[in-house]
């Protein structure tokens, strides 16, 4: 036994050996044990899932609704998805076969990046960014190019775009996510405009993720899909909007050509999407669309206190103008060891929060803390914080 445990490694693909288990989760689990932690650290709304959404699946299971559906999503859904695209994104997609029902936004980033991608690809992705996107990219054999925006104040500007394009050149595709998780930073449709041509110009396909499209603070939410629907795919679902992040229901609207790609490797990842998740999707999309708006006064008002707490430690605060994550730049005289200050920080205040080099290229030296917990835990977070920084001075 000991021989053939020692040959394992042998059986695994020796492109899944070199990739890392998820940052974000990893360490997550290493901090969770810690008694009276206070945990700030995952995508996690605090709100439960509406309740006209909840009844929605419980009218599903009383009707058995428990068997196979369509392997792009019940037709139902995938028009109440069309629709509010169209009234949101002034996009019209035909339901039939420009959208695909999926098993949250992570099995719909995946079926994308396996569907499109040949080994030697090269993919743009602005950084930080949720670390899903690099083992995806990976494991198709395309290359990962992570582009830098911390000196840009964490936003993708058409001049680092042109000279990152200029640089690498036959690039095939930008995965961009905005409000971006982890720094909350959202685009405007100036700036998207700008975007967009260079992309266009350059036949770029773009992957616009939009799952927090909905929260978003200071501006209107503007999408990429509404100006280049032909050269984009739109990834979004109900996780943030309606705080459904267990139901795993995501979608992708795109050209049919592509779609119908993607379809193959969807069906031979997940089936189908379970009913009743669709069941509730309907009734969120149909008739929840005011649901967000509490949510999302609520994560603006905890974003505000936040910020001004850590402002006043010195911490150095691009302010989030959507999601519900803070990204603070560790004050220079604590060092620049992101994990280490996270581990520390959990260990000795009890505050559980991500190091920034979980994102990538221009994480390092930042936490990601989650505002999405309550007001009275995050005030003690905050004041532990405090305390802990007051006693390494």
């Amino acid at each position: 036994m000991p021989e053939l445990a020692k040959s394992m490694e042998n059986y695994v693909n020796k492109d899944v050996k070199e990739i890392r288990p998820s940052a974000i989760r990893d360490f997550d689990m290493q901090i969770s044990s810690i008694p009276g932690l206070v945990k700030l650290t995952l995508g996690e709304p605090d709100f439960n899932v509406p309740e006209h959404v909840k009844q929605a699946a419980i009218r599903g299971i009383q009707a058995n609704d428990s068997h196979y559906g369509p392997a792009a999503g019940k037709l139902e859904l995938r028009k109440a998805v069309a629709n509010y695209l169209k009234d949101t994104r002034n996009v019209d997609y035909n339901p039939e076969d420009e959208v695909l029902i999926t098993n949250g936004g992570t099995e719909a980033l995946t079926a994308i990046t396996f569907s499109l991608l040949n080994p030697g690809d090269k993919v743009l992705v602005p950084t930080p960014v949720f670390s899903l996107y690099f083992p995806i990219i990976t494991l198709t054999g395309a290359e990962c190019i992570q582009v830098d925006t911390s000196a840009d104040d964490f936003v993708l500007t058409p001049e680092k775009l042109q000279s990152e394009l200029d640089q690498h050149g036959d690039v095939k595709m930008i995965i961009l996510n905005y409000p971006c998780n982890p720094t909350g930073r959202a685009y405007p449709e100036d700036l998207l405009r700008k975007l967009g041509k260079i992309l266009h110009d350059q036949n770029v396909l773009i992957v616009a993720d939009e799952m927090y499209s909905e929260l978003t603070y200071d501006q209107e939410h503007f999408s990429l899909a509404t100006i280049y629907p032909e050269q984009t795919l739109l990834v979004s679902g109900l996780s943030k909007s309606h705080a459904m992040t267990g139901w795993r229901l995501g979608y992708i609207a795109g050209p049919s050509a592509l779609i119908s790609q993607i379809y193959k490797i969807h069906g031979f990842l997940v089936t189908c999407v379970n009913d009743i998740a669709q069941d509730a999707a309907i009734e969120a999309l149909n008739n929840g669309r005011q649901d967000p708006d509490a949510f999302r006064a609520e994560y603006k008002k905890r974003r505000d206190y936040v910020v001004s707490r850590m402002e006043k430690m010195g911490f150095d605060i691009a302010t989030p103008e959507g999601a519900f994550y803070v990204f603070a730049k560790i004050p220079a005289q604590f060092g620049n060891d992101d994990f280490n200050f996270a581990l520390d920080l959990a260990k000795k205040a009890k505050v559980g929060v991500i190091p920034g080099s979980a994102f990538g290229a221009g994480g390092e030296g930042y936490i990601r803390i989650s505002y999405a917990a309550s007001d009275e835990k995050l005030a003690k977070a905050m004041d532990y914080i405090e305390s802990y920084l007051d006693n390494l001075e």
